[in-house]
């Protein structure tokens, strides 16, 4: 029942988040406020992880490759896979659960238990558009850019190996990651984490908004919102693998 209860309030709810705001001035400024924080705050956290994941998969998949059957270039082909298909979307988005998923609902959180949310609703506000919608659309809008990011800085981790290193050669390095490209996968993978940060920002708003009680309450609606998250994230990415690519 406890099932039920929470899918009918995320519903409702979502039902409050989008619709028209009141003043689109104030929305505007909130959104590019929230662009700043989850977007752009999220890019140093980003270059870290994609650079290193792309170095480590260029040297596991050419160690492990060892076979005089394979050519060379297959490193650099399975980088790039990798990357496209699963790293930049899929796994860019638990990252980034744990980071802006626990900051809006700790945020939103820490707003109701100070009733904060309770001012704006007397004073006729929707509190849930005002403070859900920006950060909705703001996360939803820059995750494509984070993932082509993501995609670019991983190719790069596995370049400085290939130039830095005799793990494998420059030219077959770049030789694999252009031959056979399926210009579809990138497609792919940009609508992944549109789908993924639409889970991320709506689950977390959800958890967020319904916490109820003390500082303790904020810090457990927190941690639901990332395991709540990142169940929904691997379960769609299934559905959505499923249904792209089969």
């Amino acid at each position: 029942m406890q099932f039920f209860k929470q899918v009918g309030q995320y519903t409702m709810l979502m039902g409050r988040v989008f619709t028209r705001p009141d003043r689109w001035r104030m929305f505007a400024r909130e959104y590019a406020r929230e662009v700043e924080k989850q977007g752009l705050q999220s890019i140093p956290i980003l270059i870290i992880i994609s650079i290193f994941m792309g170095a480590i998969m260029t040297i596991q998949a050419k160690l492990n490759t060892e076979n005089p059957l394979l050519p060379a270039y297959s490193t650099g082909l399975m980088t790039r896979d990798t990357l496209l298909l699963e790293f930049s979307s899929t796994v860019m988005c638990l990252i980034l659960a744990g980071k802006v998923g626990s900051n809006i609902a700790s945020e939103i959180g820490t707003m109701r238990i100070t009733e904060q949310i309770d001012a704006l609703e007397i004073m006729g506000i929707n509190s849930a558009n005002y403070l859900i919608l920006p950060k909705v659309m703001a996360f939803f809008t820059m995750m494509p850019f984070l993932s082509i990011f993501s995609i670019a800085v991983g190719l790069g981790g596995g370049y400085i190996v290939a130039a830095f290193t005799d793990i494998i050669s420059l030219a077959d390095y770049l030789l694999g990651i252009q031959y056979a490209f399926i210009p579809f996968y990138v497609i792919y993978c940009i609508i992944k984490s549109l789908f993924f940060s639409f889970i991320i920002s709506t689950v977390a708003s959800y958890y967020g908004y319904y916490a109820y009680g003390g500082a303790l309450e904020v810090g457990r609606a927190s941690t639901n919102a990332v395991v709540h998250s990142s169940v929904l994230i691997l379960f769609f990415d299934i559905v959505l693998t499923n249904i792209m690519l089969t």
